[in-house]
């Protein structure tokens, strides 16, 4: 199998735990705190990191160069540090379709980003028509009713949360590809994880809140841990904002499972903005650039 099957097949079976992760977060939120949750959410995470260096049979692979250290601390501390937590946090203040679907428009950004730095990432016309049909589909998303989208009212704070994270996760999707795409795919989720888990893991400790207060935040860390590995198998074989526009089929799993679980019901215009979703996913991989 070539590297773009592989890559495409990685990508969209971390969707699928991109779906379940706020699901899950929601259902964990009942009896623990956003802090408490993605503490655990990171131990995990990082044990399901070692857990696959260990099944590749690669654990000197932990040691890294000195020139990747820097771009690894800054993913670290971009990635999961600051965007996980504020994607963790903005569960307890948005939908999850309207934090998914936010949280899944980093193409937008990674474009933007690309366009200095990705000289080998060139996106071709169909790219850019789904771009903006993502762009199209965060509006509606956001807005919920013709009402609000008239009236330019773009939901609560909490997406502004979602979007900080979105655009944080862009930037290291940008770095990975640039300067750390050689690395084995489980140290890149390894070391993204190691900083968190160590930082938050003391603050629990000085809150004697060191503990697991319900089995939803183990199956995060693991579906995350999963999830993450995943991504880098897929960023390191295809282009940045293919790799992030594929993973645009985690909406239309995660708003079925939401009215599953949460009983959370979309509106119509949250219904189109998947669609638009969809049909820039279409565009976006219907041709190698």
């Amino acid at each position: 199998m070539d590297n773009k099957k592989i890559g495409v097949i990685s990508i969209l079976f971390a969707s699928i735990m991109w779906a379940i992760e706020p699901i899950f977060v929601k259902l964990s939120f009942e009896t623990s705190d956003f802090i408490q949750t993605n503490t655990i959410r990171a131990i995990f995470a990082l044990l399901v990191a070692f857990v696959y260096i260990l099944i590749k049979r690669k654990p000197k692979k932990l040691k890294i160069s000195k020139k990747d250290v820097a771009p690894m601390i800054y993913i670290a501390l971009i990635a999961t540090l600051f965007a996980d937590f504020m994607y963790v946090f903005s569960l307890s203040q948005v939908a999850v379709v309207n934090a998914v679907i936010i949280g899944h428009m980093q193409p937008v950004f990674i474009v933007l980003f690309g366009i200095f730095t990705l000289k080998s990432d060139k996106l071709n016309s169909f790219d850019y028509i789904g771009i903006l049909l993502m762009i199209v589909s965060g509006i509606f998303v956001t807005t919920g009713t013709l009402e609000n989208l008239i009236s330019f009212r773009f939901g609560s704070i909490g997406n502004l949360f979602v979007l900080s994270a979105t655009i944080a996760w862009a930037t290291t999707a940008i770095v990975t590809r640039k300067y750390v795409k050689h690395l084995n795919t489980g140290v890149l989720a390894f070391y993204r994880f190691s900083i968190a888990a160590v930082v938050l893991s003391i603050y629990l400790i000085i809150n004697n809140s060191f503990f697991i207060e319900n089995n939803y935040q183990v199956a995060v860390g693991i579906i995350v841990g999963l999830g993450t590995v995943l991504y880098y198998e897929s960023l390191t074989r295809i282009k940045a904002a293919q790799t992030s526009a594929l993973e645009l089929s985690t909406p239309v799993f995660a708003t079925f499972l939401a009215f599953l679980f949460l009983s959370e019901v979309p509106t119509i215009m949250q219904i189109v903005g998947v669609g638009f979703l969809l049909l820039g996913l279409y565009f976006i991989s219907r041709k190698e650039g």
